[in-house]
Order: C-alpha cells, then structure tokens, then sequence
C-alpha cells in the first residue's frame, strides 16, 4: 500500500511517499480502507523528532474511512461500513487525566497517511452521516481537543465570555462553533485580518489584533473563561483578559514551554489553570453527538492528495492555513 511514513533523515527531508506492505487485522482489530485524512501540528511534531535509526513511521492521527476486514471477534462493525478514527489509543473512560501508557495515533502506532490502517474496533466510531468525506477525515484529533478543553475542563456556560487566541488552526475553529452552539459570547485573537474576518464570519463576536493592546480592543472588559494553545506569547496578556476567579485552559504552546508570571496577581486574581491534551473514547463519543445535534462542519482550508503530503506539511507549518488541511486517499 501507499503511504507517508517518516524515516532516517530528521525534519520533512524525511517524510517519504513509498510503498509498505499492508497490514493484517489481529483479533478485536479492524483494518480500515481510508478516504481521507486530516493534518495536526503534532505531525510536525512527530517529524521534526524522527532520528536516524528510528523505524520508518507513517505519520497521522486523523482519518475517515470504511471497513475492509474484520477481525476475530469484532461484533460490532461490517464489512462496508462508514467509520472514523478516534486517536488518543489506551483512553476509554472520561478520567482528570489520561492512563499513563496512552498513545496517540501516528506514532509510536503507525498513523493514517496512508491507504490501509489496523487499529482496535473501540478506538472506531460510526462516520456522522451528514459529513463528507474531507469533513470526517480532519474531524478526530481537534475536535476532540476542543470538545475536552472547552465543556470537560473549561466547563463553558451560556451566559460566559470565551477568548480564543492564536484563531486559525483546526482547534481553534472548532472552539468557536462549539462555544457558539451553546450560547457563549466569543472573542478571538489574531495579528492576521484576513484571520480574523473569517472567525468573525464563522460567528465570533469580537475579532482582536494580538498585536495590538488587547485590553483597548476588549474596551476595559474581561472574559470568563481562556482556551489557549499558543503558550508563552500569549499567557500574560491572557491572563490580564481574565475576570476575577476566571479559569485559562491551556492544551498547546506552539510559541513556547516556558511561561514566568506574576504569581501574586495570579492567587490574588483567584484564578484557575488546568492543562488539558485530547480526549477519551466517551468525550469523543459525546463530542459526536454533539457536532450532530448542532449541524457543525469543519473548517476546510485546502485538501491534497496523499502523494503530495509534503506540499500539505509546508503549508501547516507557515500557519497559512485558516481551519483544517486534508489528505484525498481514495
């Protein structure tokens, strides 16, 4: 089969579009015929720690497709049907955290940028009818996140105000449409206008310059509740956004790991932070009904095919992208 597998040479230089023998479902496994899949920066994240001596690894976490083989004692699905991929492995029940040997798809279990997978039957959910193929292949992985950062750990209520810095990528876009679903006022930031038309055209209702005084442009008002993934850039100025006893969720921080602040201001300010990463197979399941009962799509920004994955990768790593890059398979 084909697929995208990084291999030898750290950084995309070593992301190769080749040849793997298929895999063979083992018992309570299906294999899958995959449609589509989606782009994260967690593949990025994958690629750029590939070292020489590592084993061929293919890439992706997010994918839609429909069942080819079952395996021994798999009752619950048929040859023929539509699923999707929920990624975060070894994660069944909504727990504070996950179990310690949880896994994401896509490494070190070969991902979904590629024709076929094997995976466990309860790590795989029937595809939302309503949805396209391009739609359920980048759906998984940042829905998930959102759905977990924003109702598990940021408890979102209808009559709050949400800020979502760093709007563009796939989770951010989610955040919005689901933050809107329930009610929830919406404020956005980015240094990009063009970003920023488009969330305000997917509902926000304030669309922020991040390089601008955030404080003038919220004209002196705070906010409930942060879902933050941007990290160090953005942590004092989110924390300056919140209300008194407001709570900042944090799940990413691609402009940085390490964060100083103002401790006092933070006790004093009774505020909460709590880190959130993916999601359980019941989040996951919840977090499909949900998307149902509200008719919310994805984002799309481009779509490629398989072969020119790399293409893909450059594009998400230039943050040009505004909602999800996807990968045609089939």
């Amino acid at each position: 089969m084909k697929a995208i597998v990084s291999k030898a040479e750290q950084g995309r230089s070593g992301v190769h579009y080749t040849d793997i023998p298929t895999p063979t479902p083992g018992a309570g496994q299906v294999r899958i015929q995959l449609q589509t899949a989606g782009l994260n920066r967690r593949d990025l994240r994958v690629i750029s720690q590939t070292k020489i001596g590592d084993a061929p690894m293919i890439i992706g976490s997010d994918g839609a497709g429909i069942v080819e083989t079952l395996g021994e004692g798999v009752r619950d699905f048929e040859v023929g049907d539509e699923v999707i991929i929920h990624p975060t492995l070894k994660w069944i029940t909504n727990t504070p955290a996950p179990p310690a040997d949880y896994e994401i798809l896509g490494s070190p279990t070969h991902g979904t940028f590629a024709e076929f997978i094997v995976i466990e039957a309860n790590h795989v959910a029937r595809k939302p009818k309503y949805l396209t193929w391009e739609e359920a292949g980048v759906l998984p992985l940042a829905a998930l996140t959102a759905y977990r950062a924003l109702f598990t750990r940021g408890q979102v209520q209808s009559d709050q105000t949400v800020l979502i810095p760093g709007v563009g990528g796939g989770v951010a876009t989610y955040l919005v449409q689901f933050t809107k679903a329930v009610g929830a006022r919406v404020v956005v930031t980015s240094r990009s206008a063009e970003k920023r038309q488009f969330a305000t055209k997917l509902g926000a209702d304030l669309a922020i310059d991040s390089t601008q005084d955030w404080q003038e442009q919220l004209g002196g008002d705070k906010v409930d509740l942060v879902i933050d993934s941007v990290g160090a850039a953005t942590f004092d100025k989110c924390l300056a956004s919140l209300k008194p006893g407001g709570t900042l969720v944090t799940f990413g921080a691609t402009a940085g790991d390490e964060i100083p602040f103002d401790l006092r201001s933070f006790f004093y300010g009774q505020f909460d932070l709590r880190g959130s990463t993916m999601g359980s197979r019941e989040e996951f399941d919840a977090m499909l009904r949900f998307i149902a009962e509200h008719e919310i799509r994805p984002v799309l920004d481009r779509s490629y095919p398989l072969s020119e994955a790399k293409v893909a990768l450059e594009r998400l790593q230039e943050t040009e992208n505004f909602g999800k890059i996807g990968l045609q398979i089939h």
